[in-house]
């Protein structure tokens, strides 16, 4: 059992840089696209990735008006990209896994180095792939310059308080092996991803919270899950050292720590966002 098993992936976002055209190897983008070409092999978890996009379809259909172009950036289901044809004329799929992008008739490229048609898009949809772009603000800067004005940009990712008893069993699992290794990615709350929005260009950015609570039998079931979401770790710097047997079963036993049940309760969080590009200076 490797280290990056018992990795968290589904945490938020990198944090906020000064420059919007620095690169970074926080990521390794390879093992990414492969992790995500994995879980799409295997048939991918999709409990959260469809509770997000639900939430998406449910606040487009509250906006009065029909799109013209849309962007899906992050594509689990092909299904998606039909779902939110009720909503815009035409949509574009971009994922950064190859096996996603190929069943969505989509284009594989990582979200910080999209080449985007400036203002072509009305708008733009990004479900569970912007935890793990390199650089974020650029990311969202691209989409930015990729919309038309008056453009709504919606989607969701993990939130910082995700997997709190994932995050405790591997602390046991380094105690074990006397050292900590890289295993959770660096984070973003609300107010912080509110404000990277409004740094990439735009306006009226809207940050709500969901906390999923599932129920596991055991560490193992939540790794499982964890794989089938293509979500395990996929830091540069994480550890190559396999797991001794006593850290593992020292990870499982603190992930068993509960009071009563015979279920360990987990909580996923997910950040809801959704923000619009300005109105034309003459439309004001």
């Amino acid at each position: 059992m490797t280290a990056s098993t018992f990795t968290l992936l589904l945490s938020p976002l990198p944090p906020r840089r000064t420059s919007a055209h620095v690169a970074t190897d926080l990521f390794d983008e390879r093992l990414r696209a492969l992790r995500r070409d994995r879980a799409f092999r295997v048939g991918p978890e999709l409990f959260l990735h469809d509770r997000a996009f639900d939430d998406v379809l449910e606040r487009l259909s509250l906006v009065r008006r029909r799109f013209r172009s849309a962007l899906l950036i992050g594509c689990f289901d092909p299904e998606w990209r039909e779902r939110l044809l009720r909503h815009a004329d035409e949509v574009k799929v971009i994922d950064p896994g190859p096996l996603f992008a190929r069943a969505a008739a989509g284009t594989c490229a990582l979200e910080d180095r999209m080449e985007l048609q400036p203002a072509a898009a009305d708008l733009c949809v990004a479900v569970g792939t912007l935890d793990t772009v390199g650089d974020l603000p650029r990311a969202l800067l691209t989409v930015r310059l990729a919309l038309h004005d008056d453009s709504l940009f919606l989607g969701a990712l993990a939130g910082g308080n995700s997997l709190p008893r994932l995050r405790a069993a591997m602390r046991a699992a380094d105690e074990h092996m006397q050292g900590a290794s890289p295993r959770v990615h660096p984070r973003v709350d609300p107010s912080a991803l509110a404000e990277l929005l409004s740094a990439a260009g735009f306006a009226m950015p809207v940050v709500d919270v969901d906390r999923v609570q599932v129920a596991y039998s055991s560490l193992l079931d939540l790794v499982r899950d964890l794989r089938s979401m293509g979500a395990t770790n996929v830091l540069t710097a994480r550890s190559r050292q396999p797991l001794s047997r006593k850290a593992a079963e020292a990870a499982a036993d603190r992930f068993r720590e509960v009071v009563g049940g015979e279920k360990v309760i987990e909580c996923f969080e997910l950040l809801h966002f959704a923000a619009w590009t300005p109105l034309a200076p003459d439309s004001q």
